[in-house]
């Protein structure tokens, strides 16, 4: 199972990015997925997640009303659109993947998950 992010790059406080995670050979169907990310200095945090019927979105305190997860059309990506972002914000963005046969689990636990991206940098500058 092959994640790969992209979208990251360089914004100003107060845009927008948008990140997706593609899977490889295989559809998000039966996989609960989230984003993580990695601020320097910091632990790695959950950022949102969502069950592979796309219908329980859940997100941390710090991206909700700014970030919404969804999952694209043709059920291999997965977005993070990202708006009003602020410096602290600025780290490596992560997707990950869980097989669950539940369509309406939601994991926030980073150690839950099986399958990762390779990351990508979000920089927001003040």
């Amino acid at each position: 199972v092959h994640l790969a992010e992209s979208g990251g790059g360089s914004v100003q406080a107060g845009g927008s990015l948008r990140l997706s995670c593609t899977a490889s050979a295989y559809t998000f169907r039966t996989y609960a997925m989230g984003w993580f990310r990695h601020c320097i200095g910091k632990e790695r945090e959950f950022v949102a997640a969502i069950s592979w019927s796309g219908e329980m979105p859940y997100y941390s305190d710090s991206a909700k009303g700014r970030f919404t997860i969804g999952i694209g059309d043709g059920k291999n990506t997965v977005f993070l659109e990202m708006n009003a972002l602020k410096s602290e914000d600025t780290a490596v963005y992560y997707c990950a993947a869980r097989p669950t046969p539940a369509r309406d689990v939601v994991v926030v636990e980073g150690q839950e998950y099986d399958y990762w991206g390779q990351g990508i940098w979000v920089t927001v500058s003040s």
